[in-house]
């Protein structure tokens, strides 16, 4: 009696760990069983990147197919290997090394078929930093100026089309970011600064809903920095 019940467990707990392994994926059951990176061939490693890639781990992924690109750098899966590498950096939110990556493989190949997309993601590196209106816009600006060069190059690429739209959020943070400045100077009562400010704005930004407020501070601006002889 003691015996089956000691079988009927060792069954369960087999079932258990095998349903584990399995569900768990490739890259656990190859670490279980003690296979390494290193033993993996170029298709194996991009099997198992992009598993990782799929289960969120995209440490691991980068690491699998950076190995791909320095060990295998001739293989046909190498060049495919250096755009994830930056994709799984990017997912990682790490933007700065991501950027430097795509940028990498923008540069070795500038006719690849991808480089629309890899523009976009350029500009998106940048556009994921923006926090808002009120911070400084370096991040808006350099976003800004990948998603011009997409659409500039690729008017008719299925990104130059995504790239509008966040180009449109670029404009709309920027056209707000001038406004607060402008309607910050004119709290302090420094109407020649707020003036510039506002010109700026209607002269440099599409009209995103801003148009008739700042033409109406910038009028209000010119009245009182005569009134007061503004000569700041």
């Amino acid at each position: 009696m003691f015996l089956k019940k000691y079988m009927i467990g060792a069954q369960f707990i087999i079932f258990f760990l095998v349903s584990v392994l399995f569900f768990s994926g490739c890259s656990t059951l190859k670490g279980f069983f003690g296979v390494s990176n290193e033993d993996l061939s170029p298709d194996e490693l991009m099997y198992e990147g992009m598993n990782n890639m799929r289960l969120g781990r995209y440490q691991q992924a980068s690491e699998q197919f950076q190995m791909i690109k320095d060990r295998y750098p001739y293989h046909k899966y190498a060049v495919e290997a250096e755009l994830k590498v930056a994709d799984a950096l990017f997912k990682a939110d790490e933007w700065t090394s991501a950027f430097m990556a795509y940028d990498d493989f923008e540069r070795l190949h500038p006719r690849h078929i991808d480089i629309p997309y890899v523009i976009y993601q350029k500009g998106m590196c940048y556009f994921v930093q923006i926090r808002s209106f009120d911070r400084d816009q370096s991040f808006n600006y350099d976003a800004k100026e990948q998603f011009e060069r997409l659409i500039n190059r690729y008017p008719n690429s299925e990104y130059a089309n995504r790239a509008r739209a966040r180009l449109r959020d670029c404009f709309s943070y920027l056209a707000q970011y001038e406004q607060s400045v402008g309607d910050f100077y004119f709290k302090q009562k420094k109407y020649r600064a707020a003036y510039g400010r506002y010109k700026y704005l209607l002269e440099n930004y599409p009209d995103l809903g801003q148009y008739n407020r700042a033409l109406e501070y910038m009028a209000l601006s010119k009245e009182l920095m005569e009134q007061t002889k503004d000569l700041d």
